[in-house]
């Protein structure tokens, strides 16, 4: 790529999209395209069709989901599967017929089996089924990157992929029903010590351990591979480390400054034991994670704040 090459973000305004235009803004292209979801509809063929044709993207990066906690993915089961197909499935494709450059994939590492061995290597991709707490955005995340790869064995295109962890940070989605479950335990938090709520409850026993990887971070990866990276293997991108969701709770529970209690409802779902990925590919193309937990927490804090006012 150079500076003025044409970068179309999809899902430009979301937590990934946004920090990605942020990092290639910061480095100097300034040709980027990331239209919202009023100016542009991924679901509707047509408009990518004419999206594409207008404005000539060179490269893409496909970080457009529907997606959400642990609460979203079970309770819209079927709007993760169909939705996330029909809009990733438009940008492929029409990325193949408009000839881009290179296009980049994102997946989620909570597509790997339930019960695959920690941490995940990309091989261990398709092993075993699914957790089902999430099994419909699961089997639309592999369709993409089945997709991308095919692309390349079949076409000889550069459409690459990646699998990221658990994602926080700036612009992230803040809600009971759809969070993610940093920012809803973060907003509950907030609202409990607001409302001065003597407790907050948390899904689970607190005993399963997550990874978490700040976005800004995930950000200067995905610059890298679209910069680099031209296989058609995915690679797996995280913090390498992991905690339990209670450390979790407990160190959200500090930067927001709540006193309450928090009481962990083991009758409620929690997903697999751990989730936790091998990074050492990307590491050796010379990326690493630079943000640590409670430093990406509190700048995570700071901004939800920030929006209040």
């Amino acid at each position: 790529m150079n500076k003025e090459s044409r970068i179309f973000v999809a899902g430009g305004r979301g937590l990934v999209g946004s920090a990605t235009v942020r990092t290639l803004r910061a480095l100097g292209y300034t040709n980027i395209l990331a239209p919202t979801r009023e100016e542009l509809d991924l679901m509707d063929k047509i408009a990518v069709e004419h999206f594409f044709a207008q404005e000539k993207p060179e490269y893409v990066i496909m970080a457009a989901a529907r997606a959400g906690g642990l609460k979203a993915s079970i309770t819209y089961t079927a709007e993760f599967l169909y939705e996330n197909l029909v809009l990733q499935n438009n940008v492929i494709w029409q990325s193949h017929l408009s000839r881009v450059k290179k296009l980049l994939f994102l997946g989620s590492s909570c597509v790997y089996p339930g019960r695959a061995p920690q941490p995940m290597k990309e091989e261990y991709l398709l092993t075993g089924p699914f957790d089902p707490t999430n099994e419909g955005y699961s089997i639309a995340k592999v369709a993409g990157l089945k997709l991308c790869e095919y692309m390349q064995t079949q076409f000889n295109e550069t459409f690459i992929s990646c699998m990221p962890c658990n994602l926080y940070g700036e612009g992230d989605y803040f809600s009971h029903e759809r969070g993610h479950v940093i920012s809803s335990l973060m907003l509950r938090m907030h609202e409990a010590k607001e409302a001065h709520n003597p407790e907050v409850i948390v899904w689970g026993t607190g005993n399963v351990r997550r990874e978490f990887l700040y976005v800004d971070d995930l950000a200067d990866a995905l610059v890298l591979l679209l910069e680099t990276y031209d296989k058609k293997e995915f690679l797996n991108i995280g913090s390498g480390t992991d905690v339990s969701i209670k450390e979790l709770a407990e160190t959200i529970k500090t930067v927001v400054g709540y006193d309450g209690q928090l009481v962990f409802d083991a009758t409620k779902p929690e997903g697999v034991a751990q989730k936790l990925l091998d990074i050492s590919k990307i590491k050796a193309l010379g990326w690493k994670p630079k943000t640590s937990l409670e430093k990406g927490l509190v700048k995570t804090y700071k901004n939800f704040l920030s929006k209040q006012s």
